[in-house]
This record gives C-alpha cells, sequence and structure tokens, in this order.
C-alpha cells in the first residue's frame, strides 16, 4: 500500500521563535519558547503540538478498536502529557503520557481498548523505542476516581 496521505509544515529560520505554516495555510502560527525554558512564551511550541496531534491520534485509535470489537467506552477522551527531559547524553528527549477516560467501559474492555489503540496508534508506532510513553487509565465505568489511576505499563 502506497501513501495514503501527505502533508507539509515549514517552519521559519528562527525555528522555536519563528512561525510554523502548513502547506494549505490552515495552520499558520507563531512559535515561542516556553518560559519554562527560558523562553518569552506567548505562543504554542513544538511539544503543545505533539501532545495535541497525539491525543487526537490516540482518540481516534480507541474509537477504531471499539468498532471492531463491538466494544462500549461512552466518550472516550485522552489528554496527552508530552515534554522535554534531560538524556543521558546532556541533550534533550521528548517524553509522553497518555491519560485516557472511557467513561462507558468496562475495566477489562477499558484496558483491552488502551493496549489496542497503542498498538495501531500511527504516533504510538512512530515513537515505539524512541520516546518513553506511559499509559494510564483515569476512568472508566463504575470507578469513581478515588483509587488512582491504572498504569500500564510504558512501551
Amino acid at each position: 500500500m502506497g501513501v495514503i496521505y501527505k502533508t507539509s509544515a515549514t517552519a521559519s529560520h528562527e525555528g522555536r521563535n519563528g512561525k510554523a505554516r502548513s502547506d494549505d495555510g490552515l495552520l499558520d502560527l507563531s512559535l515561542a519558547f516556553p518560559r519554562e525554558l527560558g523562553g518569552a512564551g506567548g505562543a504554542t511550541n513544538p511539544e503543545q503540538l505533539f501532545a495535541a496531534g497525539y491525543a487526537a491520534c490516540f482518540t481516534s485509535a480507541i474509537q477504531l478498536v471499539a468498532r471492531e470489537n463491538k466494544m462500549s467506552l461512552g466518550s472516550p477522551e485522552v489528554t496527552c502529557n508530552a515534554g522535554l527531559e534531560s538524556a543521558p547524553d546532556g541533550k534533550f528527549r521528548l517524553f509522553a503520557g497518555l491519560d485516557v477516560s472511557l467513561p462507558g467501559a468496562s475495566r477489562d474492555d477499558a484496558e483491552t481498548a488502551l493496549r489496542e489503540a497503542h498498538a495501531i496508534c500511527p504516533y504510538s508506532r512512530a515513537v515505539r523505542g524512541n520516546v518513553d510513553v506511559t499509559l494510564r487509565l483515569t476512568r472508566w465505568k463504575d470507578h469513581d476516581g478515588s483509587d488512582a489511576p491504572l498504569e500500564l505499563s510504558q512501551s
């Protein structure tokens, strides 16, 4: 199978303190170093864009798993917590954590959906082996939130 979708975006010469624009112009935004990294803030940054894309893609993967397995999951919600951390070589590396709420799912179905979605999500597949990703199930049917979230193995 060949390419089914392709897009491109261009960042200016100033990178994190510049602009980014997609080839169709629908994405056209300013970028800024976050305050936490010594920047002025006030604009988005690559980690926020990654988090938004990963959350959206993972939610779609969960919905696909639910349809294929005839699961009732309620309205899935995925929050991707992403950022930079120091690597042993003194450089930076990306990390991500996915907090998943499946309010209509049994615990077993929720765990199955989460694991299967992680196996097929294009973002999960792209970062596997390169980025530490933590999966946390934060809500499922009959879970009142009083217990800590269920953390599934990283991969």
